[in-house]
């Protein structure tokens, strides 16, 4: 643990490497921009490399084990609800917190670092909030600039031709239709993202935020995505890093 000395040296302008750990995925993380750190650090922080994007920085973590498995276990089911197995905790940093933000994008848009599994919703005043995603899977990875073209509570779920073929390769059958519900792979709530075939939605999989996953869509948490729901329009940009 750094000391509040060691911290302030850093936010002076101290540059640091981050190294990718993951084994399975050092080729895609061969190199990473310098680590920059959010003004204004102090007390204990995580610090986080920088997107090409800009997107970044800094984000506060519980201040002791006790409130870092207090925050693990928010939002988690009531008693009598589904139960998370505890191989498949969420690490608290896919958590929503509010973080510096370095973009070149306007207040009200959403950024996607794919890449570090990262949504952000850009604030005013170089601030963002921060939510973890589920994104997708090797070989159905995409980005581009897209828009909110509609907006959805509990969606249906009608899989594409494509997909129902392919699973139906692998021994899997897919409904041609699911009505909207809990045991819906889309979640509470759906943001469509202009003619593709790709939303930003929840989860009935919860365990599945911060891995590679999806078709291409963009997974949240239900609580996640509910909060985000309420504070973007239709119309909204989307960026997808």
């Amino acid at each position: 643990m750094l000391s509040r000395a060691a911290l302030a040296a850093l936010a002076v302008g101290t540059t640091l490497t981050f190294c990718a750990g993951h084994a399975g995925a050092q080729e895609r993380n061969a190199w990473r921009p310098a680590v920059r750190i959010a003004p204004g650090v102090g007390g204990p922080w995580m610090m986080e490399f920088a997107a090409p994007s800009g997107v970044v920085l800094g984000a506060r973590t519980p201040d002791s084990a006790a409130a870092m498995q207090s925050a693990a276990l928010a939002g988690q089911p009531a008693p009598g609800a589904r139960t998370l197995d505890p191989r498949h905790a969420i690490d608290p940093k896919f958590l929503p917190q509010d973080v510096a933000y370095a973009g070149n994008q306007k207040p009200g848009t959403i950024v996607i670092d794919s890449r570090s599994h990262f949504l952000y919703l850009v604030g005013e005043n170089g601030t963002a909030r921060r939510y973890g995603v589920g994104t997708g899977k090797e070989g159905f990875g995409w980005s581009g600039t897209h828009r909110v073209t509609r907006k959805a509570e509990w969606p249906g779920w009608t899989p594409p031709a494509q997909m129902i073929a392919r699973e139906r390769k692998k021994g899997r059958n897919l409904p041609a239709h699911m009505p909207g519900g809990p045991a819906n792979p889309l979640g509470a709530r759906a943001m469509y993202l202009g003619s593709t075939l790709y939303r930003i939605h929840g989860t009935n999989q919860p365990w599945t935020i911060g891995r590679n996953v999806s078709s291409g869509c963009i997974r949240m948490r239900n609580e996640d995505v509910t909060d985000l729901y309420g504070r973007v329009p239709v119309g909204t940009k989307v960026v997808v890093l």
